[in-house]
């Protein structure tokens, strides 16, 4: 799964492939679930490429509630087509999610440690997501998002059994294409090359959200 994520230094993997301006100012050391966060997608008015914040915890348009058992802040690439609470939104209302990098942790003798997983070299993942319109009977509007997991590669399973979907750039634009085919849209939700990512340990401070600083980055000897 991905429950936490980071985002800094006002900058985008990839963006200048969609010629976009630079998304705006937006900085959190410590994302997690239920907060607003930063995404790009074809807006439903105008058909244009636009930045918007949307509430990361996806809920589905048929929802009674705006309040969900569990929930949806990740979306499981097996069978995400044919699932009722991701099916409407993957066919028709896909985002791009920018990321620094994102949190796991590895359950080692009953203990668990926090890793950062970042792109090699520096810059930014594009995790593939998804997002919804939800609107209650007292015409309250909720625009929310789930992030797309799939199988570990090789360097996550040493972590964890799961991982988000990270999209290249030559997928992106595709990605937010209203008009992408089911089968091409399928066809980018795998795992990405190990050589893509980088792993290290960090402290516990990352489990409290309230913490957020640089300091969850930090890299333990």
């Amino acid at each position: 799964m991905c429950g936490r994520f980071a985002y800094f230094g006002n900058g985008f993997f990839g963006y200048e492939s969609l010629q976009l301006p630079e998304p705006p100012f937006f900085e959190s050391f410590n994302i997690t679930p239920s907060q607003s966060i930063l995404a790009l997608r074809t807006s439903p008015e105008s058909s244009t490429i636009e930045w918007t914040r949307l509430h990361w915890g996806l809920v589905p348009f048929w929802s009674k509630s705006d309040k969900t058992k569990f929930p949806l802040i990740n979306a499981r690439a097996e069978g995400i087509e044919t699932k009722p609470s991701f099916r409407s939104p993957f066919r028709h209302r896909r985002c791009i999610i920018p990321a620094s990098g994102f949190y796991e942790w590895l359950h080692k003798d009953g203990a668990k440690q926090p890793f950062f997983i970042q792109p090699a070299g520096g810059g930014h993942f594009a995790l593939a997501g998804l997002w919804e319109h939800w609107q209650g009977t007292d015409g309250a509007v909720i625009e929310s998002c789930a992030i797309i997991t799939t199988t570990a590669n090789s360097l996550m399973a040493t972590i964890h059994d799961r991982m988000p979907v990270i999209l290249t750039n030559e997928n992106l634009p595709a990605w937010i294409d209203p008009g992408t085919i089911k089968e091409d849209l399928l066809s980018m939700l795998h795992p990405c090359p190990e050589s893509m990512l980088e792993a290290y340990p960090v402290s516990s401070r990352v489990n409290n959200p309230r913490n957020n600083d640089s300091g969850c980055i930090a890299r333990l000897d």
